[in-house]
């Protein structure tokens, strides 16, 4: 017997955690204190480099054009604005409002502590390290040094100089704004057939503006073309990943509809967990199980969908006129 089927202190709490979203808080707790221990005690790989690399040898810019204060409300908090401002509009359920909130907040999370842990991996300059170093006088040439000639005193300054790859305003920006525009495709419809064009320009307005945030970095010197694509890369893909596991996909005909917890129920079911009935239930006797969304969904799309919808051919049509 499993511990879902099992009665007691032992089994309550496995129930639990299948009907709740207990385990994902849990997860975000646990990326919240490797990323605050990454940022307190993890230093980057300093790979070596040339002083006289042109491509590390711009100039540091000290008012970026979208500080971290700017980024985080670009990124963060104007995506939560806007799905405040919608379910004050749409008036959707609290279970759909939470399971929105929760997935954005999930990508905004997940996103710097990938992106912050393949920075300190990779090691890589920025193209403005030799401004942060401030090599030594008298410090030859066409060798490879290490950082070890640096003279510069601010240490946090001298470090991020090796926190080039990849860009992590980028990712953060697509991480939010790029699930924005997921959610607002999903629920606009965008994909459906001859969807009109305001329709599609507000639900990509968005993802315009992470790449305007992800371009400004080559503007301030921070980071070069290869570390803004990967960076938009990486979050673009954690936003549509974490996207897809509460809401099917942008063509399905439900598509603005999360998924239920009853899908997972009924999976459990189909595997031998399910929930305990109760004494009412055990007196009504067996009843016939409920159909979840998932597989309402399946029996509609069997049944016509947007893109193929079920036609007669003309000339069966004819021929049975004819009889």
């Amino acid at each position: 017997m499993s511990l879902a089927h099992q009665s007691g202190a032992l089994g309550a709490p496995v129930r639990f955690f299948q009907r709740t979203y207990v385990a994902e808080l849990v997860a975000l707790g646990l990326v919240a204190t490797a990323f605050t221990l990454i940022q307190i005690f993890v230093t980057p790989f300093h790979r070596m480099f040339y002083i006289d690399d042109m491509s590390i040898q711009y100039p540091f810019t000290k008012f970026e054009r979208v500080p971290l204060l700017w980024s985080i409300i670009y990124s963060a908090v104007f995506p939560v604005v806007c799905l405040i401002a919608w379910s004050i509009i749409s008036r959707p359920s609290a279970y759909k409002f939470h399971i929105t909130l929760l997935a954005l907040i999930s990508s905004l999370m997940t996103t710097p502590l990938i992106t912050d842990i393949i920075k300190n991996t990779v090691g890589r300059p920025r193209p403005d390290l030799i401004s942060r170093c401030r090599p030594q006088r008298g410090t030859p040439e066409h060798e490879l040094l290490t950082i070890s000639i640096c003279t510069q005193t601010n240490e946090h300054l001298l470090q991020e100089g090796w926190r080039s790859f990849p860009s992590g305003h980028s990712s953060f920006a697509f991480a939010g704004l790029g699930f924005l525009t997921l959610f607002l495709a999903g629920q606009l419809r965008v994909f459906r057939p001859r969807a009109d064009l305001g329709r599609c320009l507000l639900a990509f307005a968005p993802t315009i503006g992470a790449l305007m945030i992800a371009i400004s970095r080559l503007g301030d010197y921070r980071h070069d073309v290869w570390d803004v694509s990967a960076g938009s890369i990486l979050g673009s893909c954690i936003a549509y990943f974490t996207y897809r596991r509460y809401y099917p996909a942008l063509t399905d005909r439900q598509c603005d509809t999360p998924y239920d917890r009853a899908d997972d129920a009924s999976s459990y079911a189909a595997e031998g967990f399910s929930r305990l009935p109760n004494d009412e239930e055990r007196a009504l006797g067996p009843q016939p199980p409920r159909k979840s969304m998932r597989e309402s969904r399946d029996q509609e799309q069997r049944q016509g969908s947007w893109e193929s919808p079920e036609t007669i051919p003309l000339n069966e049509v004819v021929g049975s006129q004819s009889r």
